[in-house]
């Protein structure tokens, strides 16, 4: 009885009623938003950088290079020199290198050239189909088979750049070889293929690099036969190196800064950086969301105080008829637990729609998405209780006053 009854006081005066839920599922909304977003992030980009210790590029932003390179999320700093670029890879501190050259993309999906040891990286096992052999022939991400409907034996034709609408390579056509399995990481919206074949498609500046290379050799030794060098003119975007030797972290990245046109830059120090950055826009936005639920707790506080003034002779007549003091504190107690709980429930659901859209858009922009349905056990259990406790916080006064209530007293001022 005293369920229905605390049911049906919510709806004594709507608006205020609206008001104060509207508060909740608003303050509710946006920390429940940040906590799915905060934990899906930093889980992504952890989880892309395993097996990353340092990464070589061109000379620029730090930050940007480890965004590229690692998380295919910006543009490149710029191209290096796959000569000067091997000597790091074949250096004996290094464990593992893996070379990267970008350039041009199919559908708004980059395509990579690396080498096979990329797949194995992220464990992107092949759902179908084979591992590329020759130049041209491709592995897709399973985000891009599922968003492209290509499939084993496809040809396409990449364009330049990483958006569509670019120039169209019409003298280099892929051929899909394999599809990988979906991995969650950033393989799933890549296009891989051998170095060899991103040159390829821009065959005429490489060839022209190496003939004037030879030329000039050729003259500078009176015609004298000189072999050219195979990677000379050639070029690429990044080395993603793990390293055996910590003295790797310490002499390399000052060594490469004063000796030559790259910069070395650890993915680890610039995602904690970006991170800094990052937590304190949500620390930010959670103290904002916590004052919205302090509002809300003022306002239910007031919508209580309010109905029990109005209503304070039905309470008396309630006392008559039976109900004990208790069963008083209850009711008060209960509408208030009502409002918070319900305001918990739409809050998660207004957040989880709200991540749905913020999902949608990285998704198109930076091929990154997030799960609207995750549940983030700990931290959402910890929300209720905190919700629970607005509402707790909010109708201890008038559930006092209600204890306290004056039988005699009310029903003479009638």
């Amino acid at each position: 009885m005293i369920l229905k009854l605390a049911t049906k006081n919510i709806f004594y005066k709507p608006l205020n009623t609206l008001l104060s839920l509207v508060l909740l599922t608003s303050g509710v909304g946006i920390i429940s938003l940040l906590i799915l977003m905060e934990q899906q992030i930093e889980r992504r980009f952890s989880e892309n950088i395993e097996g990353v210790d340092l990464v070589l590029g061109a000379q620029g932003s730090p930050l940007q290079l480890i965004l590229s390179a690692v998380y295919q999320m910006d543009s490149p700093t710029g191209n290096i020199s796959y000569k000067d670029a091997k000597v790091w890879m074949n250096h004996p501190f290094a464990q593992s290198a893996i070379p990267l050259a970008f350039g041009d993309s199919y559908r708004g999906f980059k395509i990579l050239g690396t080498t096979e040891e990329y797949l194995h990286k992220y464990d992107a096992k092949l759902a179908s189909g084979r591992v590329f052999s020759k130049d041209l022939e491709v592995v897709i991400g399973a985000a891009v088979a599922e968003k492209t409907m290509m499939k084993i034996g496809d040809k396409f034709h990449g364009v330049h750049g990483d958006v569509e609408g670019g120039e169209v390579h019409e003298n280099a056509e892929y051929i899909v070889t394999g599809i990988a399995v979906p991995t969650g990481k950033v393989i799933d919206n890549l296009i891989v293929c051998n170095i060899p074949s991103v040159w390829v498609t821009h065959g005429d500046h490489d060839h022209d690099a190496t003939h004037d290379h030879h030329r000039d050799h050729a003259h500078d030794h009176d015609h004298d036969h000189v072999e050219a060098d195979p990677d000379q003119g050639k070029e690429i975007t990044a080395v993603l190196f793990k390293i055996k030797n910590k003295m790797a972290f310490v002499t390399w990245p000052r060594m490469i800064a004063q000796n030559t046109k790259m910069q070395m830059a650890s993915p680890a120090v610039e995602v904690n950086r970006l991170f800094a950055l990052f937590g304190f826009g949500i620390q930010a936005l959670k103290y904002l969301a916590y004052g919205i639920m302090f509002i809300s707790a003022i306002s239910i506080f007031i919508a209580l105080y309010n109905r029990l003034k109005e209503r304070k002779y039905e309470y008396a007549l309630m006392r008559i008829s039976g109900a004990g003091r208790f069963q008083m504190f209850s009711l008060v107690l209960i509408e208030s637990l009502i409002l918070c709980v319900s305001g918990f429930i739409l809050g998660s659901l207004v957040g989880r729609l709200a991540l749905l859209l913020i999902s949608a858009a990285a998704d198109e922009t930076y091929k990154f998405t997030l799960d609207p349905f995750a549940i983030v056990w700990e931290k959402e259990v910890l929300l209720l209780l905190l919700t629970i406790f607005v509402g707790i916080l909010a109708a201890l006064i008038p559930a006092f006053k209600a204890y306290k209530l004056n039988i005699s007293k009310t029903l003479a001022n009638a």
